[in-house]
């Protein structure tokens, strides 16, 4: 069993990179329904710069409630350490990954031990190591619920209809924007992966990794608009969002449909118009789906691309290295 304090990141106010704190602090303890985990890596993700910054981008009657301190991060690839009673499905030993008690803000990766719901977690794909694993949770569970399946009926706080992901096959055309990125770089394989046309945007300098990731044809938006040189597209999953987002859905055939990430900025209006449909979702916490994920990550079918890699004790230069954006795949911090 592992000595009773261990190291961790917290937030003991709001702000910059600089308020995240390297402290020694209790090791948690086993819940029901819970397993301790010795942290591998843990996947740094946009919720943890939203968290750190107090949530001032989401209006104040939907922010979660947390206390601080508080220990940020959700995604963590790691071994189990001790397991509850009440927890058949994982053993001491076991090498697992997941994404912790999303959308809450209390996954608490940030950190050389952690608690999580077993229902939560997945074994860890054998073909790949920590590392990227830890770089697949959120981003991954993103694209697949978004495109492949919901896998829940909780509503979305951003939409009252619930999400329907469009079957997607051979005859149809799926662009995908900020395709470089954590959840575009997965949403591009999953959509190559059940065969459809894909249309990745990104800046130039992402063109060879994105084409190396499948893609059929690339816009490089510096250069060119994609609403000016696509159309027809049957589904547009924007990994950007916010007010640019509408001019996607010109790039769309009549019944096609958009999906935002973070939710943009629309005119049901335009939408009426143009026949076409604009819907999302808010990943959710699922074990069984990230373990179908891992299946196509240790075959190869999809794999997890690292941007960078800091220790845990340099969370500061992770996130300073996410607010550059230009990011390709994942940012992961490494455990000890």
């Amino acid at each position: 069993m592992p000595t009773h304090t261990m190291r961790a990141v917290r937030l003991h106010e709001h702000g910059g990179p600089e308020v995240l704190r390297h402290d020694e602090v209790p090791v948690p303890e086993v819940g029901p329904g819970e397993v301790l985990v010795r942290v591998h890596a843990v996947g740094v993700n946009p919720p943890d710069w939203y968290l750190r910054d107090g949530m001032s981008n989401l209006p104040p009657e939907t922010r979660p409630k947390f206390d601080l301190p508080v220990i940020p991060g959700t995604d963590l690839s790691g071994v189990v350490e001790a397991v509850a009673s009440d927890v058949d499905g994982f053993s001491v030993g076991d090498e697992v990954f997941g994404l912790l008690r999303f959308p809450s803000f209390d996954g608490s990766t940030y950190a050389e031990y952690v608690t999580a719901p077993a229902s939560d977690l997945a074994l860890k794909p054998a073909g790949i190591d920590h590392v990227h694993a830890a770089g697949a949770p959120m981003a991954g569970l993103t694209a697949w619920q978004f495109l492949i399946e919901l896998g829940h009926d909780h509503p979305s706080p951003f939409q009252a209809a619930r999400h329907r992901p469009v079957p997607l096959d051979a005859d149809m055309t799926v662009l995908v924007n900020g395709a470089a990125g954590g959840v575009g770089h997965f949403a591009l394989q999953l959509a190559k992966w059940k065969g459809a046309h894909v249309i990745a945007v990104a800046s130039g300098a992402h063109e060879t990794f994105l084409r190396e990731l499948g893609a059929d044809q690339f816009i490089d938006y510096t250069k060119g608009r994609p609403e000016e040189l696509v159309h027809d597209v049957d589904v547009v999953l924007d990994a950007v969002g916010g007010p640019g987002s509408r001019r996607f859905l010109r790039t769309l055939k009549r019944g096609g449909s958009q999906f935002p990430v973070f939710f943009g900025e629309f005119d049901e209006e335009e939408t009426a118009r143009l026949g076409v449909t604009v819907t999302g979702t808010q990943v959710r916490s699922n074990g069984a789906q990230l373990a179908e994920l891992g299946r196509l990550l240790d075959t190869g079918v999809v794999r997890v691309a690292i941007d960078s890699t800091f220790p845990l004790a340099e969370a500061q230069a992770a996130h300073e290295r996410a607010a550059q954006g230009h990011i390709q795949g994942k940012i992961v911090l490494t455990v000890a």
